[in-house]
């Protein structure tokens, strides 16, 4: 994906206004000079640029998917991202989860005032360029300031639509014994590079976030037939939340192996020093897919020919129709339950 410019200096004048103020969402000039010269720069579209109070678009025939999701991370700019290209990879990526292919982003801004203003155009132009990248407009949004001290620098709500374009019934209902489980990639970077930030380590090679879109690898095994029983990206709780809450909604017991799941020694080491499991720490650029048996290994060529998905393995299977059970092989060759993580370990990374 091409890396966004940010070169170019923030339309509004730094020297006036450096910081975000509450006159920026009072309605008034500053609001409107805000809008125009900031949101409407960086996501101008035809539908956007009729400055209507609703966008109005047609839709392709098909079923309709819709999605909607807040960003609060924190630090807002980190290794990889920001809450920019973030806000838009999360919401594609849910909606490629239905095997849909996104059509239209919404965004909303919660602003807390003194935000610099050079920090929101950076954050607004990475936004802007991952929706390009993706193919998916911005086609309406809101935009709040509130008090200082009342907001931690800025929040983003995003809801997409996407139209489902094929007969497949994608979801944990449509699991059942025999599945194979593929991962489409190395797990617990996004997480890692956030805490790496905020905790101020040094690591001898630097942990980037995984934050990426995932529609292309789905909507290519959609389109050459593979048999998709589930698909579900890996953020908050990671992998082991994922596994956990499709085996209960589908009524399996599940068995992955611990050796056939990516992840990187700088990751796994980075995990260790802070007492983390990275099968439980979160990801920005990842998923699993459920596929019949006879199409697993189709599917794990498929996913391997795209750059976001060029690590996927298998990991395991679906053993039976039980009682809810997540079994994890070791190395070693010793099984234990994988559980749900407790609590959120990492609070405020998405």
């Amino acid at each position: 994906m091409k890396t966004p410019d940010f070169t170019a200096s923030c339309p509004i004048p730094i020297s006036q206004y450096p910081h975000v103020l509450m006159a920026h969402g009072g309605g008034g000039t500053l609001m409107h000079a805000l809008l125009e010269k900031v949101f409407g720069k960086a996501f101008s579209n035809p539908i956007l640029d009729t400055r209507h109070d609703s966008a109005q678009f047609t839709v392709p025939p098909g079923r309709l998917a819709m999605t909607t999701d807040s960003y609060v991370v924190r630090p807002i700019i980190f290794p990889g991202g920001d809450i920019g290209s973030m806000a838009v990879h999360g919401t594609v990526n849910d909606l490629a989860m239905s095997g849909a292919r996104p059509l239209y982003l919404s965004c909303g801004f919660i602003i807390e005032e003194g935000l610099p203003m050079e920090t929101l155009w950076r954050v607004v132009c990475s936004m802007g360029e991952a929706a390009k990248a993706c193919g998916v407009p911005i086609v309406t949004g809101d935009t709040k300031v509130v008090d200082k001290g009342k907001g931690d620098g800025l929040f983003i709500n995003t809801t997409g639509i996407g139209v489902i374009e094929h007969a497949l019934a994608i979801s944990p209902q449509s699991v059942r014994p025999g599945d194979e489980i593929l991962v489409s990639g190395d797990l617990g970077r996004h997480g890692m590079a956030i805490m790496a930030v905020r905790e101020g380590l040094q690591f001898e090679s630097a942990i980037e976030s995984d934050s990426a879109p995932v529609v292309a690898p789905v909507l290519e095994l959609v389109k050459a037939g593979v048999e998709i029983h589930c698909l579900r990206d890996l953020t908050r709780g990671g992998l082991a939340s994922a596994l956990n809450e499709i085996a209960e909604a589908a009524g399996v017991k599940i068995a992955v192996e611990e050796k056939a799941i990516p992840v990187r020694e700088d990751v796994h080491a980075a995990c260790e020093m802070l007492g983390l499991d990275p099968l439980h720490v979160a990801n920005e650029g990842r998923f699993i897919a459920f596929v019949a048996a006879k199409d697993a290994e189709r599917a794990g060529q498929i996913l391997r020919r795209h750059g976001v998905s060029a690590g996927a393995a298998r990991i395991g299977r679906v053993t039976e129709k039980s009682a809810p059970l997540v079994t994890l092989k070791s190395a070693i060759g010793v099984s234990r339950i994988l559980d749900m993580p407790s609590g959120e370990q990492l609070p405020r990374i998405c």
